[in-house]
């Protein structure tokens, strides 16, 4: 993540206060964890008003392929049998159709919305660029009027209500 991002605490600064659209800055927190003992793994998550919207993590893209029977083992027991066919998953089920995302495609969003143009940024196809394109205070209310919020995953329709309501 270093190479990527630099420190924490500059990006965290950089999304929350610099680049956030003035109507919602406040109300939107960017959160980093990380656990000893998880092989440098991180834990994103991004709050509005407190409440957690989105998790970005191996262990939430693992669950969501067991809850969501794509998983060999439909009830595992044991760290092995949780983790055994996450790899197969991942390949199998690539980041766009899913609904959750692990920490390294969060961090490599992030790179890419950072050094992209905003406006390739909103209509990108991956949808934590467009996350961060939409908090983006370089994109106007007229222009996420003309978006299609309709057919963007469920999660991220909250962040497009949040913009257009702030």
């Amino acid at each position: 993540m270093g190479k990527i991002l630099g420190s924490w605490s500059g990006m965290r600064k950089y999304l929350e206060k610099e680049m956030i659209a003035e109507n919602i800055r406040g109300r939107v927190r960017y959160g980093c964890t990380r656990y000893v003992g998880m092989d440098n793994c991180h834990i994103f998550d991004v709050c509005i008003d407190g409440k957690q919207i989105k998790r970005f993590s191996l262990e939430t893209v693992n669950s969501y392929f067991i809850e969501q029977g794509y998983s060999d083992n439909k009830s595992p027991v044991g760290i092995r049998e949780y983790w055994d066919s996450f790899l197969n998953c991942m390949e199998k089920y690539p980041m766009n159709i899913r609904t959750e995302y692990t920490d390294d495609e969060f961090c490599n969003a992030l790179e890419k919305y950072r050094n992209n143009d905003i406006q390739n940024s909103i209509v990108s196809d991956n949808p934590i660029i467009r996350m961060f394109a939409i908090l983006d205070k370089r994109i106007g209310k007229r222009t996420i009027d003309k978006l299609n919020v309709s057919e963007q995953p469920e999660w991220l329709q909250v962040f497009y209500e949040l913009r257009k309501n702030g």
